[in-house]
């Protein structure tokens, strides 16, 4: 299981690093889809499989949303890839960085301290994450209408953004 979560941790830090790197929405939309899914899978290993699957289809719903706008508002017809010399010059950048701050905490590092919510399975009732979800829908309702709403509002904001003067997300071509 070490070796499945550090598998899960390098690919978080690379897809990061791809994101941060590269100038395409295209990509990285990719290396986003990339990073949820290291990151469901790094919660699937702590033991919380509904609230990774929750969090990967609410994820890849807010990025299909993002991926779309601005796919409409970038029309390159040759967008820069991982290939490019530019973008390999920041990724490997971005690299080096990561591995002098990690360099800083490398003696610090415990992989096997690693316990997941469901290791103590005799002395638990419910699982760790189910009770959370019953929780956020019975104690904090008001707070789930509420941050529906805000994102209404934030997906309006974006269309009103994006409009432009008259054209729309086609001013562009």
């Amino acid at each position: 299981m070490t070796y499945v979560m550090c598998i899960f941790m390098l690919g978080l830090v690379l897809g990061l690093t791809v994101v941060a790197s590269n100038p395409s929405p295209y990509f990285g939309a990719l290396g986003l889809v990339v990073v949820s899914g290291m990151g469901c899978g790094m919660l699937v290993g702590h033991g919380a499989p509904f609230l990774s699957l929750v969090l990967f289809l609410i994820y890849l719903g807010g990025m299909l949303v993002v991926f779309a706008y601005s796919a409409a508002l970038a029309a390159e017809p040759y967008p820069e890839t991982l290939g490019s010399r530019s973008v390999a010059f920041n990724f490997g950048g971005y690299l080096v960085g990561v591995v002098i701050g990690a360099s800083f905490f490398w003696e610090g590092w415990y992989g096997g301290l690693w316990v997941t919510a469901d290791e103590l399975v005799e002395f638990s009732l419910t699982r760790a994450d189910m009770g959370g979800v019953a929780l956020m829908y019975s104690s904090g309702g008001m707070m789930l209408v509420l941050s529906g709403w805000v994102l209404l509002l934030t997906l309006f904001v974006v269309l009103e953004v994006c409009r432009g003067t008259s054209r729309g997300a086609l001013r562009a071509v």
